[in-house]
C-alpha cells in the first residue's frame, strides 16, 4: 500500500513539476513576446515609483498584457531595483522585456516634456517643447528670451512638473563668460561662478541636468567634454601642422569657427590659416580683433573701424604675429577637428562671396579682384536698404 502511495505522490510531483515548467516556459515567452501596445507612447516614471506601480500603469494603457509577469520577468532578470525616473517612449509592440530594458538602461529622458535652455552668441532663449508620441517630434509650446520679458505661466507650470526634462543647448562659437551669464539666468541651477573657465574650454554641446545641480558642475561636464574631444583630434592630427600643442589647435579652430558657419568650408578656412602659419604670414583675421575689443563680453554689433583693425591688442592678428595668445570662443568638434586636418590647398585669402560663404584665391591680385566684388555686392545691399 505505502509502496503504491510512494508511486502515487511521485507521479503527482512529478506532474506538478511538468506544469509548473510549462507555466515558466510560457511566462517567459509572455514576456519576450510582442505587447499589444498599438501606437508607441510616453510613459512617465515619477521619483519613487516601483515597478509594481508601473506595470499597473503599463496594464492599464494597454501597453502589456499581464501586470504579474511583467513584474516576475523583471525580478528574474535582476533588474526590478534598476527602475529609473524619467519619461520613456515606449515603441508600438513593445514587449514587456524590452519595457524593462527601456525603463532600468538609464540616460536622458526620450519623450515627454523638456525645457530647452539655449546660449546662443546674440541671445539667450528658453524653449518650452513636447514631443508628440505619435510623429515622434517635439513641438514648440513656447519660448521666450528672458532678458525681454516675464517667464511665460505655461513654462511655469511645466518647469515644476515631475518628468519634465531640462536642458543646456550651447551654440557652437559662444564664450565662455556667454555661458556663465547664460547659466546665471537659469533658476533651477545652483550655486556661483568663482572663475571663468579659459576661453574654448567649454564643449559646445546638449546637457541634460536636474533642479538643484550647481553651475560649477554643470561647467566642469562641459570641460571634461572639451578635453576628450581635443585630446582624440590632437591623436588624429595631420602630419606636419605649424601647431605646437593641443591648446594652439585650440586657437586655431575657435579662430575657423567664428570665420565661418558652412560645414564644407571648415577645413578650406583651415587651410588658409595653415597655409599663412607655415609662410611666416599673419593671419589677419577680423574675428580676432574684434575678441580683443570685447574680451568676449557680448557681440560687437557693428562693422570695424580701420582705427580698430590698426590698434594693438594680444589678439589683433592684423598686428601680432602667428596665433593670439587664447582662443576667441568655444569651438565645437567640427572646427576642432578641421584645424587638426585642414584640406590640403595653396590658399592664403578668403573674402565673403555674398551668399553666406566664402571665396578662396591662392594670389593677392586674385584676392584683390574677389575684395572688389564682395565690395560691389555690399554697395547693392545699401541701396536697396
Amino acid at each position: 500500500m505505502w509502496r503504491a502511495v510512494a508511486s502515487n505522490a511521485i507521479t503527482l510531483l512529478m506532474v506538478a513539476l511538468f506544469l509548473l515548467g510549462g507555466v515558466v516556459m510560457w511566462g517567459q515567452s509572455e514576456f519576450k513576446a510582442a505587447g499589444p501596445l498599438q501606437a508607441q507612447m510616453c510613459l512617465q516614471v515619477p521619483r519613487g515609483s516601483t515597478m509594481a506601480r508601473v506595470s499597473r500603469d503599463l496594464q492599464a494603457e494597454g501597453a502589456i498584457s499581464n501586470d504579474v509577469i511583467f513584474r516576475l520577468g523583471a525580478d528574474y532578470t535582476e533588474k526590478a531595483q534598476d527602475l529609473k525616473a524619467g519619461s520613456f517612449l515606449v515603441p508600438a509592440g513593445a514587449s514587456m522585456a524590452e519595457i524593462v530594458d527601456i525603463i532600468t538602461r538609464g540616460g536622458a529622458s526620450s519623450c515627454g516634456t523638456e525645457v530647452v535652455y539655449r546660449i546662443g552668441v546674440a541671445r539667450v532663449t528658453f524653449e518650452l517643447r513636447e514631443l508628440d508620441p505619435a510623429t515622434s517630434r517635439y513641438v514648440e509650446k513656447a519660448e521666450f528670451d528672458p532678458a525681454e520679458r516675464a517667464v511665460p505661466e505655461a513654462f511655469q507650470q511645466a518647469s515644476a512638473q515631475a518628468g519634465t526634462r531640462h536642458r543646456v543647448a550651447l551654440a557652437e562659437g559662444v564664450t565662455s563668460w556667454q555661458v556663465v551669464e547664460g547659466l546665471k539666468a537659469i533658476d533651477l541651477l545652483q550655486g556661483e561662478v568663482p572663475e571663468l573657465p579659459a576661453e574654448g574650454a567649454l564643449a559646445p554641446d546638449s546637457y541634460e541636468f536636474q533642479a538643484g545641480d550647481t553651475r560649477v558642475e554643470l561647467l566642469g561636464r562641459m570641460i571634461a567634454a572639451q578635453d576628450a574631444i581635443l585630446a582624440t583630434a590632437w591623436e588624429a592630427r595631420a602630419p606636419g601642422l605649424p601647431l605646437a600643442s593641443p591648446e594652439e589647435a585650440l586657437i586655431l579652430a575657435s579662430i575657423i569657427e567664428k570665420e565661418t558657419a558652412v560645414a564644407e568650408e571648415r577645413r578650406v578656412v583651415s587651410s588658409v590659416f595653415v597655409n599663412r602659419l607655415n609662410r611666416g604670414m599673419r593671419l589677419q583675421t577680423d574675428p580676432t580683433v574684434i575678441y580683443g575689443i570685447t574680451q568676449g563680453k557680448g557681440i560687437l554689433g557693428r562693422g570695424l573701424r580701420q582705427s580698430e583693425l590698426r590698434r594693438e591688442t594680444a589678439w589683433n592678428t592684423y598686428v601680432i604675429s602667428g596665433l593670439p595668445p587664447t582662443p576667441i570662443a568655444n569651438p565645437g568638434r567640427a572646427s576642432i577637428e578641421a584645424a587638426l586636418n585642414p584640406e590640403q590647398t595653396d590658399f592664403v585669402f578668403f573674402v565673403a562671396d555674398g551668399t553666406g560663404g566664402h571665396v578662396f584665391a591662392k594670389t593677392l591680385a586674385e584676392h584683390n579682384a574677389n575684395v572688389a566684388k564682395w565690395r560691389q555686392i555690399e554697395a547693392e545691399r545699401r541701396a536697396q536698404d
